[in-house]
């Protein structure tokens, strides 16, 4: 008798609401489409090709398409790019691997599209709820997707949610089974004024090498 109390209380339990995954999108893509920039303070995690590593540093993203990674931690390196032209710099090789956008094939080059033209419906149309990630926060929704503009390189795609539509954790799982997070804190908003932080001249002595793909 108690069995059967306890199976009749245990389906009668209601399912876990599933996100509105249209609504959370379009919230999602109101958010970052009134942004002129942001900041964050970044985490990024890479496994594959036997090899797991975690870097950090500082990201800005500013409208029309110009990004910039600065990487502090275990060792300084740059990305940087104006819209047109992508530079990725290791000052203790003196090297600097310059590229341009339209052909660039690097997983960070799609972000820079966050601002002004986010449409997470028409980039993912597989677009649904990841119930089997735990999300980093218990309050964020984290959605799976695979992305149509790198079809051929990338398999699926997570994004992590937070209530207030902001994206807080993206992970891109690439054909060849690696996996690249990146996470975010401290987002600031709409505070850059200018360029200046998107220009990049190559100092003096260092060697620039043409190519369109920067290794990971």
């Amino acid at each position: 008798m108690r069995f059967a109390a306890l199976l009749l209380l245990t389906v009668s339990l209601p399912l876990a609401a599933q996100p509105d995954v249209t609504s959370l999108a379009r919230s999602v893509d109101a958010r970052y489409n009134r942004l002129q920039s942001l900041s964050a303070e970044f985490t990024e995690i890479y496994r594959g090709q036997g090899m797991a590593r975690t870097e950090s540093g500082t990201m800005w993203l500013k409208r029309p398409g110009k990004m910039r990674w600065e990487y502090r931690q275990p060792r300084e390196k740059l990305f940087v790019t104006d819209g047109k032209t992508a530079y990725f710099y290791l000052p203790e090789e003196r090297q600097v691997r310059r590229a341009p956008v339209k052909k660039l094939d690097d997983l960070r080059s799609p972000l820079r599209y966050l601002l002004g033209q986010s449409r997470l419906l028409k980039e993912f149309p597989d677009l649904a709820p990841a119930p089997d990630l735990k999300p980093l926060e218990p309050a964020n929704t984290v959605l799976r997707g695979a992305p149509e503009h790198m079809a051929g390189r990338v398999e699926q795609v997570w994004l992590e949610v937070a209530p207030d539509s902001r994206i807080t954790r993206i992970v891109i799982e690439e054909v060849d089974g690696s996996t690249t997070e990146f996470r975010f804190r401290y987002l600031t908003e709409n505070q850059l004024r200018d360029d200046a932080r998107f220009r990049f001249t190559p100092p003096a002595g260092t060697e620039v090498i043409e190519t369109e793909a920067f290794e990971p």
